[in-house]
């Protein structure tokens, strides 16, 4: 009888870089299934672009630097980054922001490195910080929920405002924009105004912005569903939102009228989206238990600071990346004891 040998390991887990950006791709749907109801058309057509970008620089970038494409294609890593980036950005910007985002992501924050698995800081992220710092007044164009608008965009409407700047008859651009919920707090409590008052606002709903907190909502639900699948650690998403909310819970108790409730920083913004799908990334973030924990309160924090007192509405993005800077020091201070040594006696 005749064994067949092999090297180890002999036995192989079905996980694999592909499986693992698929299961997060598949938790997203529900969150641009409810982005579509509630928004309309222009998630879809922004997606498509940015995941068209996002392969055509990635196919430009392997065939120079000589990589097979398919192997590398078909992980689903730069379709992953492409739809966090996209997530992340106002849906009737126009079409360049989407290309000038993802390039940037692609090229610079992932290849330049060298590729998946070597880059420092999440490439969804850098690319976003690019686009905010470079082109502002783009990254404001967000738009509010179809039952506010006062005209239904169709698909063609659609198109035309994305890559042609072309509004329909009688519409002026303001009509079609607004700011976002934590803008619109931060903007008027600098002008001295309740939370209460700001509160009831029409861009405000029961528990947050209005029509985004179903959306945040329906994140959730994809979040739990990569909790259940053990595609993500807990402790990373956690200790993100204890160090958010509870800083927020702390000056909220202490300035009712003048400061955002943890509620609304968690309906807000991109808390539950970066709990669950940015700050997870495994390539970027801590690696071991206590880390993750670190890493977690480390970014919520920071964006508590930046939306209470910095100059930008929300700071996910500048936590995550920051964050990412210190991921290797939290690592190399917070490694588990090796089993079966002790501490060493004095």
């Amino acid at each position: 009888m005749e064994f067949e040998t092999a090297t180890s390991p002999h036995l192989h887990s079905p996980n694999s870089v592909t499986r693992a950006m698929g299961v997060v791709l598949l938790a997203l749907v529900p969150g641009i299934a409810a982005y579509y109801l509630i928004f309309g058309w222009a998630i879809l057509i922004k997606l498509a672009l940015g995941i068209t970008t996002a392969v055509v620089c990635e196919a430009a970038l392997l065939a120079i630097r000589r990589r097979p494409l398919w192997p590398f294609l078909s992980d689903l890593s730069a379709l992953l980054t492409a739809v966090l980036l996209v997530l992340s950005l106002p849906p009737l910007s126009p079409w360049w922001l989407t290309v000038v985002g993802i390039a940037f992501a692609i090229v610079v924050a992932k290849h330049l490195y060298g590729g998946l698995g070597y880059n420092p800081f999440n490439p969804a992220m850098v690319g976003f910080v690019v686009l905010i710092i470079s082109f502002p007044v783009e990254m404001t164009r967000w738009m509010p929920p179809q039952l506010l608008l006062e005209v239904t965009l169709d698909f063609h409407d659609t198109l035309g405002i994305v890559f042609l700047g072309l509004m329909p008859d009688g519409i002026a651009v303001d009509a079609l924009t607004m700011a976002t919920p934590l803008d619109t707090l931060k903007t008027q409590l600098d002008m001295n105004r309740s939370v209460g008052e700001i509160l009831q606002q029409p861009v405000f709903g029961n528990l947050g912005g209005k029509g985004w907190e179903w959306v945040y909502a329906a994140y959730a639900a994809g979040g739990l569903f990569l909790l259940w699948r053990k595609a993500i650690a807990w402790q990373i998403p956690a200790g993100l939102l204890v160090g958010l909310l509870g800083p927020a819970a702390i000056l909220h108790l202490l300035y009712p009228e003048s400061s955002i409730s943890p509620l609304v920083h968690l309906l807000s913004g991109a808390t539950v989206l970066g709990a669950f799908f940015i700050a997870t990334d495994p390539v970027t973030a801590s690696t071991t238990p206590r880390g993750r924990l670190l890493f977690g309160f480390g970014v919520g924090l920071i964006t508590f600071l930046i939306r209470t007192w910095g100059g930008f509405p929300d700071g996910i993005a500048f936590g995550v990346l920051l964050m990412n800077m210190a991921a290797p020091t939290i690592d190399y201070y917070t490694q588990p004891r090796v089993f079966g040594t002790g501490r060493k006696v004095q």
